[in-house]
């Protein structure tokens, strides 16, 4: 689950600097780099006191303009305190570079189990649909924020979601992109001239809402904290759920886990529509119309995303380049799957 420490920066300047920040905490240990965290690194800070920290920063070197937002994940989670959507405790925010060589913040560890693979293998059959359950749950909790009474009223621009996504990571993509990739260029001109189909809802959008982003209670089917909010915005809700909805596209051996192939009942697993079902009644909501749209929708994201990581590892600010070109042989699939929607509809 972790690697060995980073050493890219001084783990004498941050335990000086957190002294200053959480006394009661006592000089800093050891840090672990934690699986994952292909955007922003993360690490597990153990401090003297036996208490325990997670740090995550941004990258180090030449970043893309509003990417790696630690400062708007902090603002996020701190705002969700008590609102019903489960987050760790959020301690402090450090703007400056000067301590570490990038802005970063702190929050409390959460004890608890990361499904890395959604099959959910090491669970009992019986046990398995429960989890989603509480996955649903949690999500339609997230939709129903009231984003004024939390303080995020001005967490994104209200309205043209989707067309502001498209275009965000339309741009991204022909600016950042390593090699010509023919079917993400029909994937946005479809995009492009589709009408949206999407109404006029404005929620809390998570942006990255899968299973391995949350963290679940050591022995009971329950989500303790929801993880990396680097992308969430003020958004529209049908995004989030047909985000996680991919993996129900995927196959189960690939880089991505997925659900494809599986006898969802045999295993135990919601099936998508059953899922989709789960979600709607925890958001209050009967249906989920014009679904394919949505579904191509966040391939197409996730192929901008990936096509991130694969130009960083080329610019040397990639921080597991290893991960990131497996991650990236994922791309066809993703395209195969969004051009497939867009005859759909």
């Amino acid at each position: 689950m972790t690697q060995p420490p980073d050493p890219d920066f001084s783990q004498t300047a941050l335990s000086d600097y957190l002294l200053e920040i959480l006394p009661d905490a006592g000089p800093l240990i050891s840090v672990q780099r934690f699986k994952g965290g292909q955007s922003n690194p993360t690490y597990l800070l153990q401090m003297e006191s036996g208490r325990k920290l997670v740090l995550r920063r941004k990258p180090f070197g030449k970043l893309l303009k509003s990417a790696h937002a630690v400062d708007r994940e902090y603002r996020v989670q701190k705002a969700l305190a008590g609102s019903g959507v489960p987050v760790a405790d959020m301690l402090h925010l450090c703007t400056e570079d000067s301590v570490i060589g990038a802005m970063f913040y702190v929050m409390d560890h959460v004890e608890g189990r990361v499904m890395w693979e959604p099959q959910l293998s090491d669970i009992p059959v019986g046990e398995r649909f429960a989890y989603y359950e509480q996955m649903a749950q949690t999500l339609g909790a997230l939709h129903r924020v009231d984003i004024e009474a939390v303080g995020l009223g001005d967490f994104g621009r209200p309205g043209n979601y989707y067309q502001r996504q498209i275009a965000r990571w339309g741009r991204a993509f022909r600016e950042g992109k390593t090699v010509e990739r023919p079917a993400m260029d029909q994937l946005m001109a479809w995009l492009e001239t589709t009408p949206c189909p999407a109404d006029d809802r404005v929620t809390l959008a998570h942006g990255d809402y899968r299973l391995d982003n949350m963290i679940f209670h050591p022995s009971k089917q329950q989500v303790l904290a929801v993880l990396d909010w680097e992308i969430s915005t003020l958004g529209h809700p049908f995004a989030d759920i047909s985000y996680q909805c991919m993996q129900w596209r995927l196959p189960a051996d690939g880089v991505f886990p997925g659900l494809a192939g599986l006898d969802r009942h045999a295993e135990g697993l919601p099936t998508e529509d059953e899922y989709i079902a789960l979600y709607c009644k925890a958001a209050g909501i009967s249906e989920i119309p014009h679904w394919p749209y949505y579904l191509a929708f966040n391939c197409f994201r996730m192929v901008a995303i990936l096509e991130g990581i694969l130009r960083r590892i080329e610019d040397g600010t990639a921080a597991d380049p290893d991960r990131g070109r497996e991650m990236g042989k994922i791309i066809p699939d993703l395209l195969a799957i969004a051009l497939e929607q867009t005859k759909a509809l």
